[in-house]
């Protein structure tokens, strides 16, 4: 090889590893910029911008349906003895925030476990009866208020659940929320009409009815006919739900994170809401 074409080699050598080195530092320099930069953000700015936790916090004396206790905590490890904390529950399928799911109500309809997830994000629609459950705990969620929203909001959302909002919540903590009566045994508190559900019904996206109550029935029902026309048609409901209020009537997203136990009738779900 001549000596001129040493030195032509020699050169581009040194050429080729001076853009090699300035490469190098061209990206670790954007790497250390995109690092210093802020996240994005976890959604556009036309999605959701908060959430909202439509989950009462469950505890052993919850308020419940028949009235005794459906919750209960046995704690097996201590951090202090054992260095780590465990507790094992005993637990009714239908306590505090729950699902209602088909097959509490029907021989072979869904389980909890078999609801299918696309099921458990829905659009949701609130439902406000709050004026005439505060004049009436027998209050029920009757046709003419789903046609008042509607002419309020437009039509129901395709794939809704569709929420009854009577203001119960805010007595979770006190024996008004089971609100027995004179007699000893009958409960008062809102829910849905009957036709209501037979109405729901005709609109084959709608995904589920929720409460905020310990039933989709009003108190006093006697035959428990909205969960007997519900549930065995194959949709599933919520009740006990918190927060409704702090809602909107419509474009709220909600998301159910039911429980996936074989064979349940339903459990305890954390409930939320995207606004």
């Amino acid at each position: 090889m001549c000596h001129h074409c040493v030195i032509e080699s020699v050169k581009s050598g040194m050429l080729s590893r001076r853009s090699l080195f300035k490469g190098a530092i061209t990206a670790a320099g954007a790497a250390a910029l995109a690092s210093a930069l802020p996240p994005r953000p976890l959604f556009a700015a036309d999605a959701p911008h908060k959430a909202e936790d439509l989950t009462h916090e469950l505890w052993e004396q919850f308020p419940t349906y028949f009235g005794g206790q459906q919750l209960f905590i046995e704690q097996k490890f201590s951090h202090a003895k054992d260095t780590f904390n465990l507790n094992e529950w005993r637990v009714s399928e239908h306590t505090g925030t729950h699902i209602d799911a088909p097959l509490h109500f029907s021989a072979d309809g869904k389980s909890v476990a078999e609801l299918p997830v696309e099921d458990l994000i829905a659009p949701l629609v609130v439902v406000d009866i709050r004026t005439k459950a505060a004049d009436n705990p027998d209050a029920q969620l009757t046709p003419d208020d789903i046609k008042a929203w509607e002419t309020a909001n437009g039509e129901l959302p395709e794939g809704a659940v569709v929420a009854l909002l009577s203001g119960w919540g805010a007595h979770v903590a006190t024996e008004k929320f089971r609100n027995v009566g004179a007699d000893g045994k009958t409960l008062h508190f809102p829910g849905f009409h009957v036709e209501t559900a037979q109405l729901l019904l005709e609109k084959p996206t709608v995904k589920a009815i929720a409460v905020d109550t310990l039933s989709l029935d009003h108190g006093p029902s006697p035959d428990f006919a909205v969960h007997n026309t519900w549930l065995p048609a194959g949709r599933y409901g919520i009740e006990g739900v918190a927060n409704l209020d702090k809602l909107p009537a419509k474009g709220a997203t909600i998301v159910v994170g039911a429980p996936k136990v074989r064979g349940g009738t339903g459990g305890p779900a954390r409930v939320f809401a995207l606004v």
